[in-house]
């Protein structure tokens, strides 16, 4: 049986921060890893100087997601062509083809006729606060956990082929050590409540949401492919050693990347350490 794992994010970026990890050890395991990307990340801070060459910032950070893609070795990168929201209150959640404006029913269905050809036994997307309550994280974890259920139902878009995947996973940051960084943070001149490199992630307020630990992989044998994949993004900061919010949690804890399961409901107390375990 050829195994398939899906991953749903919001921006170029998410994919290599966040489960870039395990997405790279499936590929190199022999998985055919397909990454569905719902923006090009047009409201992101770009340098000036990076835009050199580029028509644009999302042609900039459609190159970069691109270039991670094959660091990561995934199979082909799907685009659902909405535009980047920005963070929550910014002007960008107004524009008409933002993310934040899109019908959650709409995007589930073009997520699910994905699903119907990809065919994955294994997707995994963004934790119910979307990982740092980022809006286009939430609405893409919304849209889905709709589209999961969409795929397998006959009565959806009944031009294409039902298909319903087996597990469902939310990657997830574990809260522990992260809770005693963050007590630690003002002792270094950060605060907590406005961090990342605008200021406008409350870290504090993440905390107060805990999700469990079902799965925990260890990407260790290939975590060069891992950084090899967020030096990609170099106008994001993925080419830093610190300073960006995703790559310092990441580094907190090591090369281990956790999730909750989501769909079939998991064993009480029982860790896996492979997504397609039971498949």
């Amino acid at each position: 049986m050829k195994k398939v794992l899906l991953a749903v994010v919001a921006h170029p970026d998410d994919e290599s921060f966040g489960m870039g990890g395990t997405l790279a050890l499936y590929a190199h395991e022999g998985v055919e890893v397909h990454l569905i990307c719902a923006t090009k990340g047009e409201a992101g801070d770009v340098p000036p100087q990076m835009l050199k060459g580029y028509p644009s910032i999302s042609a900039l950070r459609e190159h970069e997601l691109r270039c991670a893609a094959d660091a990561l070795g995934l199979k082909k990168v799907h685009f659902l062509e909405y535009r980047d929201s920005g963070m929550a209150g910014s002007h960008d959640n107004d524009h008409p083809r933002a993310l934040f404006q899109a019908n959650v029913n709409d995007v589930a269905l073009k997520i699910a006729r994905l699903i119907r050809i990809i065919k994955p036994q294994v997707v995994v997307t963004f934790d119910p606060i979307g990982g740092y309550m980022h809006p286009d994280h939430i609405a893409v974890h919304n849209a889905c956990v709709k589209a999961f259920e969409m795929a397998g139902d006959t009565k959806v878009d009944t031009q294409s082929v039902p298909y319903q995947p087996a597990k469902l996973y939310f990657h997830i940051f574990p809260r522990g050590l992260a809770k005693y960084a963050i007590k630690l943070m003002p002792l270094f001149g950060k605060d907590p409540t406005k961090f990342g490199k605008n200021g406008d992630i409350n870290l504090a307020a993440i905390m107060n949401h805990d999700f469990p630990t079902h799965a925990r992989i260890n990407y260790q044998k290939v975590a060069e492919m891992r950084e090899r994949a967020s030096a990609c993004h170099a106008s994001q900061g993925g080419d830093r050693q610190s300073g960006y919010l995703l790559t310092w949690i990441i580094r907190l804890f090591s090369s281990n990347e956790s999730f909750m399961r989501a769909v079939p409901t998991p064993k009480k107390d029982y860790l896996e350490r492979d997504l397609f375990e039971g498949i």
